[in-house]
């Protein structure tokens, strides 16, 4: 990825989508806002096709992620309004998602609805939570693993562009 396709994204999103950023949302806003952060979803290439296929197919309108990877690596929790630019498998940017809602729950008590709007496997909640268990024990950042109370991150989003 480079911060020239980046901003060649953002630049092109912002005109389709006509999105206008919230005054201090990453600062000051001109005509050459600063682009959203961008990342990909899934460890590794393969699963970050997989899903964005999903996201694009409108299938995908959730995403949950460990809080304490959050507070390990210092990163801000997500806000509803925040935009994020979502990246393939080569880290080349592919689509502008809006962020609509945002819980913390502990990771027993996510529910059926959210493991449907995640979109992957059979849509089912034993299906998310078999990958899930399994992502957080291989893939956290904080060192602390899976563990059925786990503070789990659950965000909505949308698809902003492209449409």
């Amino acid at each position: 990825m480079t911060a020239d396709e980046i901003d060649a994204f953002w630049t092109a999103a912002r005109h389709q989508t006509r999105t206008n950023p919230v005054p201090g949302y990453l600062g000051t806003y001109s005509a050459e806002a600063l682009a959203p952060p961008a990342w990909a979803f899934g460890a590794t290439p393969e699963h970050a096709e997989e899903l964005l296929a999903l996201v694009l197919a409108g299938t995908k309108t959730a995403t949950s992620s460990a809080l304490w990877d959050f507070e390990h690596d210092g990163e801000p929790m997500p806000q509803v309004g925040d935009l994020a630019i979502v990246l393939d498998g080569q880290e080349r940017p592919r689509a502008l998602i809006e962020i609509v809602r945002v819980d913390v729950v502990p990771f027993d008590e996510v529910d059926a609805e959210h493991a449907h709007l995640e979109g992957e496997g059979d849509r089912s909640y034993e299906y998310w939570r078999d990958v899930h268990q399994r992502y957080f024990d291989l893939h956290s950042t904080n060192g602390r693993g899976f563990s059925p109370s786990m503070p789990v991150v659950l965000e909505r989003f949308r698809l902003l562009y492209p449409r």
